[in-house]
């Protein structure tokens, strides 16, 4: 039985041996220094540090390269050590097993055998010279040739036995060292344990250093990351595309027919959210086209993670909207306002601040309260279950419409006090600097009609492109709501005065009697600007708005 395992261990022995070896990414039999030369990992850190010295340390790229191609010339260490433990440790006294022990043993047991045969024919011969003597069986032979017979037979048999010995030491060796020769593969696993956890130490402790410089870098995309997060890394309060495109368009976009409405080229659509994205915009370049800067804005709107109205608040904003009495939805409407976490209600008080402005223009830019919230309501709130587009907008549109048309209409009592659009003052002042040579100086919005239309026709001609996400929702000639074939239900804004001047516009949108309800004393006070009472005189005249945003009383919704 021993023999037998002898074969099977020296087979097993020699092709792990043979595995063993063929993982080593160095070259066997060398020292540390050739080895490392042609290790694949040396060769991978000197391409990136070669590549890090190319890009200079000035961009991100070059410093992420230089400090994985550090970290990768320290795992090719690790890496090294390891492989020469392994080789020390466990395949040079396999190679011994297989190759010098057990062949020995079995050579020892071929010895044995040839001993045996020797033994036996000195034996044979030692018998036929007894006979060929005549002497009986009983007898020893005698004489000179018989006595050196004799011997030659007992130095036979000695030798066999001193072998045999040997052999049956050699044998219980290999048995008792089995243990010996099971701890290889034991340390095997150890150093491999040794060699993870050094590596594992590395790239744990050069991950932070990777990671800090990536948030210390301030060109980081925006479109298509959660706000919060945006917000953190850029160490802003409004979003760096909000407040871009908003201070663009309070330049060169808000006396321009159907803005949100017109959709913009899509190359210059495309390059002007690849500028945002790098915190690069050329306002000069992008005032000629205003349309553009406000398809980049509802992109980046519609591109986040989570709407700007958020999903917790969903259900919330659609109650408030179906309540009927126009005092309790608007007061509703306040309440779900307030509860938006602090980073969503600066930029949608940044935002509908924006709208509302926008609005004052309507008579010459056709964009209503109304017809804004139809084109960016679906983009600043949406349900969380995901969904068809348009059966969410056919299904919910109405419902968010009626959200945003009334914070536009009553942007000033749901967030009161002025705003500063260009927050950081990095795009000139909004209402004088003008770089589109096509535009003259935003005129007012209560500048004479037949003025207004002369501005008009000094402008250069708008795109025929609409928006792909919405209905075209308004005549040439006029503001009037086209029905929708497809079932979307939209408002009518009849009672909005079309040709009216800025008093009726005020008028239309003076806040409503009701007063926000306080925040509940035992909850911590709100991080949003406190709502300060309004004079008795706005109070005491109610505003005029149609029952319930536009549709027929009592109408179901």
């Amino acid at each position: 039985q021993v023999e037998k395992r002898l074969e099977l261990v020296k087979q097993v022995s020699h092709s792990t041996h043979k595995k063993l070896t063929a993982c080593l990414q160095g070259q066997q039999g060398v020292d540390a220094d050739k080895r490392s030369k042609k290790l694949p990992l040396t060769t991978l850190a000197q391409c990136l540090m070669e590549g890090s010295a190319v890009l200079g340390d000035d961009s991100l790229l070059g410093k992420m390269l230089r400090l994985c191609g550090e970290a990768e010339d320290k795992l090719a260490q690790e890496l090294i050590h390891f492989e020469l433990q392994v080789e020390r440790d466990v395949i040079e006294p396999l190679f011994v097993l297989a190759e010098v022990e057990i062949p020995n043993i079995q050579k020892q047991r071929k010895h044995l055998a040839k001993l045996v045969l020797d033994m036996d024919s000195s034996r044979t011969r030692w018998q036929q010279s007894a006979k060929s003597s005549g002497l009986a069986s009983n007898l020893q032979p005698s004489g000179a040739k018989a006595d050196a017979l004799r011997e030659e037979m007992e130095e036979a048999a000695n030798r066999v036995e001193i072998c045999r010995d040997q052999l049956s030491a050699d044998m219980y060796n290999f048995v008792a060292k089995e243990v010996d020769y099971a701890n290889y593969f034991q340390t095997l696993i150890e150093v491999q344990a040794e060699y993870h956890r050094k590596s594992l130490a590395l790239l744990q402790n050069v991950l932070p250093q990777i990671k800090a410089q990536q948030e210390a870098w301030m060109e980081k995309p925006s479109f298509g990351k959660p706000l919060e997060e945006h917000l953190a890394v850029s160490g802003r309060e409004i979003a760096f595309p909000v407040e871009a495109c908003v201070t663009m368009l309070l330049e060169c976009g808000m006396q321009e027919e159907g803005l949100f409405r017109v959709a913009p080229s899509a190359s210059k659509l495309k390059k002007l959210k690849a500028a945002l994205d790098c915190c690069v915009v050329d306002v000069q370049e992008y005032s000629a086209d205003p349309h553009a800067i406000a398809g980049a804005l509802k992109s980046y709107l519609r591109e986040l993670p989570e709407p700007l109205m958020t999903f917790e608040l969903y259900e919330e904003w659609i109650q408030a909207s179906n309540i009927p009495e126009q005092e309790k939805r608007l007061q509703a409407l306040w309440s779900a306002c307030e509860k938006l976490p602090k980073a969503n209600y600066n930029n949608i008080r940044y935002l509908i601040k924006f709208l509302a402005k926008l609005t004052e223009y309507q008579d010459t830019n056709k964009m209503t309260p109304s017809n804004v919230a139809i084109v960016l309501g679906p983009n600043l709130l949406w349900p969380q279950a995901d969904g068809n587009m348009t059966e969410m907008m056919t299904t919910v549109s109405l419902q968010i419409v009626g959200i945003i048309e009334p914070l536009i209409q009553h942007a000033d009592w749901f967030f009161p006090g002025d705003i500063e659009f260009n927050v950081t003052g990095n795009y000139g002042s909004p209402m004088h600097v003008n770089h589109n040579a096509n535009y003259s100086s935003m005129p007012s919005p209560d500048m004479d009609h037949a003025d207004r239309r002369q501005h008009d026709q000094a402008r250069r001609p708008l795109s025929v492109a609409t928006d792909n996400m919405m209905l075209e929702f308004y005549k040439k000639d006029g503001l009037s709501l086209c029905p929708s074939s497809m079932g979307v239900r939209v408002m009518d804004t009849s009672w909005v005065a079309r040709r009216g001047t800025s008093v009726v516009r005020k008028t239309s949108s003076t806040p409503p009697a009701a007063q926000p309800p306080a925040p509940p004393a035992e909850l911590p006070a709100t991080p949003h600007s406190p709502i300060p009472e309004q004079s008795p005189d706005i109070s005491a005249t109610p505003s005029p708005p149609p029952t319930s945003f536009g549709f027929p009383p009592g109408a179901e919704r």
